[in-house]
């Protein structure tokens, strides 16, 4: 297993059908422009790949906030379905970690779905804090 950050467009075909088991709500054709339009902000993908199939995707940015400092934030984490519970997503955890450490980064974040249980057990295993409540308002339109 290895690595890699996406260099090219030519690798988001791969990389998106994964995306698209975390969100389903997009196409193949409308997730590859929408990650494309991310890139031109910062927006970064690290993959893990072995005989050459796509393992565990993430989507992050490297930011920095009076709150945190220089931080990675992990917009997106998905492991393929067939390859949960067998140590690729600790094997991506422990990627970032080091990332961060050699990107002089004080903090990793993520969100995580109030309903996702297996994901949050599988945080918390990995040194992870539920530090805080996350607040929305989705429909701004809306009165």
């Amino acid at each position: 297993m290895q690595v890699h950050l996406l260099k090219s467009d030519d690798e988001l075909a791969a990389v998106a059908d994964v995306l698209l088991q975390l969100r389903p709500q997009y196409t193949q054709a409308s997730i590859i422009a929408q990650i494309q339009k991310q890139r031109l902000s910062g927006y970064q993908i690290a993959y893990v790949l072995a005989n050459q199939q796509v393992l565990c995707v993430a989507g992050f940015v490297v930011g920095e906030k009076l709150a945190w400092g220089k931080h990675v934030y992990i917009d997106d984490l998905v492991t393929n379905e067939q390859q949960r519970s067998t140590g690729v997503g600790k094997f991506i955890i422990d990627w970032f970690k080091a990332y961060c450490i050699e990107h002089n980064c004080q903090q990793l974040h993520l969100d995580s779905g109030i309903q996702k249980f297996p994901a949050h057990r599988f945080y918390l295993r990995n040194r992870f804090n539920i530090a805080s409540h996350h607040f929305s308002i989705t429909d701004l339109a809306a009165k």
